[in-house]
C-alpha cells in the first residue's frame, strides 16, 4: 500500500468535521494529506503490537520493528483520542465549568487582578508545550474567558540544550501546537530571544493584561520567570502554574526531601484532590483584531543552530515521534501491549516493557497526569503494573522536581548529602583499575561491552534503560579521575544525547548513581565509599547481557590499567 493511499485511508476515518466537533488537531487529517511522516511513523511502528507474551528479542526494548500501518491500528488510535476526549467534555464544557484548584497557582507578582482596559491574557509557555490537559493554558483560558478577552500563547526557545537533536525535537512539537492554536483561535508567537527582553515587548504591544506561566524547578527557567517579573509593567499580573507535577511542588512539600518513603504519603495523601480529568481547552470566542502571522520555522532552527549555539553532530532519531499525537500513540502502545508486564519486567533492558515516555513529559508534548489517569483506568487487569508506573511516573518524578526546586546545588557534589560527600572524599585517592578519558567514555571504547552498548544506544537513540542507565553512571565514577569529573561526564552525556536530558530526573538519576541522594548508605569498598555499587556480573544475573550486546555491538577495547 503507497503512502498517499494510506494518507487518504487515514482522512476517511479522521474528517475535518469529526476532528471540529471534538476539538482534535486537525492538522493531521485535512485533504491536503497535511499527516506528517513522523506521526505516520509512529502509527507504522505501532501497527499490529498486540502481544499475548513477552518474548526475548535481540531488537532494543521498546523500540519494536518497523510494521506496515493498517486501518486498524489507526482506527485504535483514534478511538483512543476520540474517548479522552469525551472525558475532558464529561469533565466540563470548558474551564469556566470546572472547579479549578487554586493551590495549582501562585501569583509571583504584585499586582493581582487583570486591568479592566486589557486587550488579551498572554500563556508565556516553556516546559509545557501542548494544547490540551495543560493547567497553565486552561488557567490563562479561564482568565481570558473571565474577561471576555482574547487568549495569546509565546515561547522564548532558550539555551538550555546542548544538542541539535533536542532543539528539533522541541521545535517539531511547537510547530504541532502553533497549528493547534490557530485552530482554536488562539495567536501563538514564536519569540526568538531572550525571554526577559522580548516577553515584556509583547506584552506592551498587545496591551496583554495578565501573564501565566508554567513551572520549571531547573536554574535558567526560574531565572528567566524572575526576570520577566521584574521588567512586566507594574499593573501587569503574573502567575505561575504547576502543569507538570500531578501535586504542585509547592503544595506537594515545602522543604527538600530526603527520599521517596519521605515523600510517598505527602503526595499520595494529596492525589485526591490534584488527580482528576481535565477540561478541555476549547475553541476561543474572543478574536484578536489580528492574526499572528504564521511561524517561520526555518528561520527558528536558523536562530537555534547560530545563536543558541548546539553540538551539530548530534542530530535527530526517528523512532519518538514530537508531539502530542506521536505521543499519545506511544501511550496506547504501552497501554494495550506492555503495561501488563510492566511489575515484573520493567528492569530487562532486552524486552520491551517500559513506557518510552520520558522524552514526550520531558518536552512537555504530553501530560504525566494523563498518562496516569489512562493507564490507572486499567487497574483491575494490572493491578501491580499501574501501581508500579503510578510510583515512578508521579512520587518518584515529583520527587526528582522537589529536589532540583529546593536545591539550587542541584547539579554539583556540593548539593549531595554530608554522608556521601565525605565517603567520597575518603576514598577520593582510591586506585583506580581503569582511567577513562572523556573521549574514550563518549565513543564507547572501554574495556566493558556492556557499557559501550549501553553508550552506543544513547548516542544512536536518544535514550538508555532506566536499569542500565544506573550501571552506565556508576561505572563512569569508577572509571574516572574523581567524583566530580564523574558527575560532569554522565551530564553531560546524558544531556547531549538523551531526549529525557537537561530536565529534573535526568540530574537525579546522575546523582543517585554517583552521589548516593535518595539512598543509603551501603558497605564500604574502594572508590564507591558507602555509595550503592553495580557491577557487570549483577547484570547478568538480571538479564541476558550477551543479547543486549549483540543488538548494540559495543566491542571489548583494551587498554593498560
Amino acid at each position: 500500500m503507497s503512502l498517499n493511499t494510506l494518507r487518504l485511508k487515514l482522512i476517511n476515518i479522521f474528517n475535518i468535521k469529526t476532528c471540529t466537533k471534538l476539538n482534535l488537531p486537525t492538522i493531521y487529517f485535512t485533504t491536503n494529506c497535511n499527516l506528517n511522516i513522523s506521526t505516520f511513523s509512529t502509527m507504522k511502528r505501532t501497527a499490529n503490537s498486540q502481544s499475548s507474551s513477552v518474548k526475548k528479542q535481540k531488537v532494543l526494548a521498546g523500540f519494536p520493528d518497523s510494521k506496515k500501518p493498517n486501518n486498524e491500528s489507526v482506527a485504535g488510535v483514534t478511538q483512543f483520542l476520540t474517548k479522552i476526549q469525551s472525558n475532558r467534555l464529561e469533565a466540563g464544557d470548558s474551564i469556566i465549568d470546572f472547579q479549578f484548584k487554586k493551590k495549582r497557582v501562585r501569583i509571583l507578582s504584585e499586582a493581582t487582578d487583570v486591568p479592566e482596559n486589557a486587550d488579551a491574557i498572554l500563556y508565556w509557555m516553556d516546559r509545557d508545550a501542548r494544547v490540551q490537559d495543560n493547567w497553565a493554558f486552561l488557567f490563562a483560558q479561564k482568565l481570558a474567558l473571565k474577561n471576555e478577552i482574547p487568549l495569546m500563547v509565546c515561547v522564548c526557545p532558550g539555551p538550555k540544550y546542548l544538542s541539535l537533536r533536542l532543539y528539533k525535537y522541541m521545535l517539531s512539537g511547537l510547530e504541532e501546537v502553533e497549528k493547534e492554536c490557530r485552530n482554536l483561535n488562539i495567536n501563538f508567537h514564536l519569540l526568538l530571544g531572550e525571554a526577559p527582553k522580548e516577553i515584556p515587548k509583547l506584552v506592551k504591544q498587545y496591551n496583554i493584561g495578565a501573564v501565566v506561566c508554567d513551572f520549571s524547578p531547573l536554574r535558567l527557567p526560574v531565572k528567566w520567570v524572575n526576570e520577566v517579573k521584574d521588567s512586566l509593567p507594574a499593573e501587569v499580573p503574573l502567575t505561575q502554574v504547576d502543569a507538570h507535577n500531578v501535586v504542585p511542588a509547592w503544595v506537594a512539600s515545602d522543604k527538600q526531601e530526603y527520599a521517596a518513603r519521605t515523600i510517598r504519603n505527602k503526595i499520595t495523601s494529596k492525589l485526591g484532590m490534584f488527580f482528576t480529568e481535565f477540561p478541555p481547552l476549547i475553541k476561543h470566542p474572543h478574536s484578536y483584531k489580528t492574526k499572528a502571522e504564521e511561524t517561520n520555522w526555518k528561520a527558528a532552527l536558523d536562530y537555534v543552530v547560530n545563536t543558541l549555539k548546539c553540538d551539530m553532530n548530534v542530530d535527530d532519531v526517528d523512532w519518538a515521534t514530537p508531539g502530542y499525537v506521536g505521543g499519545m500513540t506511544q501511550l496506547l502502545d504501552f497501554c494495550t501491549r506492555r503495561l501488563k508486564n510492566y511489575d515484573s519486567k520493567r528492569n530487562d533492558p532486552t524486552l520491551d516493557v517500559i513506557s518510552n515516555l520520558s522524552p514526550w513529559y520531558n518536552f512537555g508534548h504530553i501530560s504525566v497526569q494523563r498518562s496516569a489517569l489512562e493507564i490507572s483506568r486499567l487497574k483491575s487487569k494490572y493491578k501491580a503494573s499501574v501501581e508500579a508506573y503510578c510510583e515512578e511516573s508521579i512520587v518518584r518524578r515529583e520527587l526528582a522536581d522537589n529536589f532540583c526546586f529546593y536545591n539550587e546545588k542541584y547539579d554539583s557534589l556540593q548539593g549531595i548529602a554530608s554522608w556521601s560527600l565525605k565517603t567520597l572524599d575518603d576514598h577520593r585517592k582510591d586506585k583506580r583499575e581503569w582511567l577513562y578519558t572523556q573521549e574514550e567514555l563518549e565513543t564507547s571504547k572501554t574495556h566493558d561491552d556492556l557499557w559501550n552498548s549501553a553508550q552506543i544506544q544513547l548516542v544512536k537513540e536518544g535514550k538508555m534503560h532506566g536499569f542500565l542507565r544506573m550501571y552506565w553512571a556508576k561505572k563512569i565514577l569508577e572509571w574516572t579521575k574523581s567524583p566530580e569529573e564523574a558527575l560532569n561526564f554522565a551530564l553531560l552525556f546524558n544531556d547531549k544525547y538523551s531526549l529525557d536530558g537537561c530536565d529534573p530526573n535526568g540530574f537525579v538519576g546522575c546523582m543517585w548513581s554517583i552521589g548516593g541522594i535518595h539512598d543509603q548508605g551501603w558497605g564500604e569498598r574502594p572508590i564507591f565509599g558507602k555509595i550503592r555499587y553495580m557491577n557487570y556480573q549483577g547484570c547478568k544475573r538480571k538479564f541476558d547481557v550477551p543479547a543486549f550486546v549483540a543488538r548494540y555491538g559495543g566491542k571489548v577495547y583494551s587498554k593498560k590499567k
